[in-house]
């Protein structure tokens, strides 16, 4: 996980984000993550616009060994999704960093970002 850096956050269910400075964040799932899953074969992304909720599911990245829900790590609206995984969904496991990314989300409450797990604690977490 040399590639993140110490902006991202994570959640306990293997999501990141990125705070983008500006209100927005950036939502994708973990390097470990995506790992377990194995090859990507499609990704269901939200729609711009939907609203989401801090732990609750908004997407859906199906590999070939399972289909995972993936839940969103703070609350806010849908702003972007990244349509190139329609077309390309291996850019999940390729760079999950940052081609790899599922959304765009204007944050409702900003304090959603403290309420995740920086690299060393989130790393700490999945070598328990």
């Amino acid at each position: 996980m040399s590639t993140v850096e110490k902006d991202y956050k994570f959640a306990p269910s293997h999501e990141w984000v990125k705070d983008n400075g500006d209100g927005t964040a950036t939502v994708g799932i973990s390097q470990h993550a995506q790992g377990l899953l194995g090859d990507v074969v499609f990704v269901e992304l939200p729609d711009v616009g939907d609203d989401t909720t801090a732990g609750e599911g908004f997407s859906l990245v199906e590999s070939v060994k399972a289909a995972s829900d993936v839940y969103a790590p703070v609350s806010g609206e849908v702003i972007a999704v990244n349509e190139d995984l329609e077309d390309s969904p291996e850019l999940v496991n390729e760079a999950a960093f940052t081609k790899g990314w599922i959304a765009k989300i204007k944050l409702s409450d900003p304090s959603d970002l403290d309420n995740l797990l920086d690299l060393t604690a989130y790393s700490e977490a999945i070598e328990d």
